[in-house]
């Protein structure tokens, strides 16, 4: 009877422990899994621009990317993170960049659509007469493949210019 009673204790207990699920197990979390992984980044000339780690942390909760510039910047190797998360109250993904160079972004507004993670900043200051919006496109091109498309307007999204155009190459693990 004894081994009975601890036999129906030990499965509730496994029972209510997997019952239990991390906040962020929900799917609209999951969108940018995609972008995890070890990475090399290339532009449009094919020239290595750097590699990018890209991990879940906090419970996966957060997407942390690690950059570091493939080559010396102004005699720097820039390197920046950012924090990528969906945020359950806005229904938004948001990303929060900071670099070695004392810069930062934020995007607060982020949606998924069509295999993609569409970043738009809010309205800044470019200059002293022009305010800019910024978008950042994330294509999942394949396994294997991803795209990092940055842009940026100065007529409030009526017309946008590349800043940069990435592709990231998913680094091959040596055996």
């Amino acid at each position: 009877m004894r081994k009975l009673l601890f036999c129906f204790m030990g499965c509730f207990f496994i029972t209510a422990l997997t019952a239990q699920k991390l906040p962020c197990s929900k799917p609209e979390y999951r969108q940018f899994d995609f972008w995890i992984g070890e990475w090399e980044a290339y532009g449009l000339n094919g020239k290595k621009a750097g590699d990018s780690r890209i991990s879940l942390i906090l419970d996966s909760c957060i997407i942390l990317e690690e950059w570091t510039s493939a080559s010396l910047q102004q005699g720097l190797r820039y390197a920046g993170k950012s924090f990528n998360t969906y945020n359950s109250a806005t229904k938004q993904w948001q990303q929060t960049w900071v670099d070695n160079a004392g810069g930062s972004n934020e995007y607060l507004q982020g949606k998924f659509e069509n295999n993609r993670i569409i970043y738009t900043s809010n309205p800044f200051k470019f200059s002293k007469d022009t305010m800019a919006i910024r978008k950042m496109t994330f294509t999942n091109l394949s396994s294997d493949k991803v795209r990092q498309h940055g842009e940026i307007s100065k007529d409030n999204g009526k017309t946008w210019m590349t800043e940069y155009d990435l592709e990231y190459r998913r680094k091959r693990i040596n055996q």
